[in-house]
């Protein structure tokens, strides 16, 4: 039995998600479960361990110029945006930087907020960095296949 779910609605699901949302991205450290964690996981609050950055003047970035699209060729939805840009770091957090957590920013409390994907850096990237920019795949940062 085949089955195919259509590109169009793959590119409408991800118009409905980002609609009007608040997605914005966390720096993790190593000692996070955001990638390796799944199943249960509706809010922050659900994770073992963020382990969120803890570098002097670090914030949580929110996303810019998030954009949907259809790639009939590839069969999938795509979402993108700005790539990110963590600035003004002061070059001392406590462990390295393993990847981004995307979520959907509800209240500012992990008890609210909704998880949306976890990015793995390729390479960890040292903890004395005073300015992590995080480059999104060419292809989007999240598809719908």
């Amino acid at each position: 039995m085949a089955s195919v779910v259509y590109n169009e609605f793959k590119y409408r699901s991800a118009v409905a998600y980002m609609s009007g949302k608040d997605i914005r991205a966390r720096l993790v450290m190593t000692n996070t479960t955001c990638d390796t964690e799944n199943d249960g996981i509706a809010n922050l609050s659900d994770f073992s361990a963020i382990d969120p950055a803890d570098a002097g003047g670090y914030a949580d970035v929110a996303l810019a110029g998030e954009a949907t699209s259809k790639d009939d060729s590839g069969d999938r939805g795509e979402i993108d945006a700005n790539d990110v840009v963590f600035s003004s770091l002061d070059g001392d957090a406590t462990r390295d930087y393993q990847g981004v957590l995307l979520y959907e920013y509800v209240d500012g409390t992990d008890a609210n907020d909704i998880p949306v994907a976890f990015i793995d850096f390729s390479a960890d990237i040292s903890s004395a960095a005073t300015q992590v920019t995080v480059p999104w795949d060419a292809d989007g940062i999240i598809q719908y296949t």
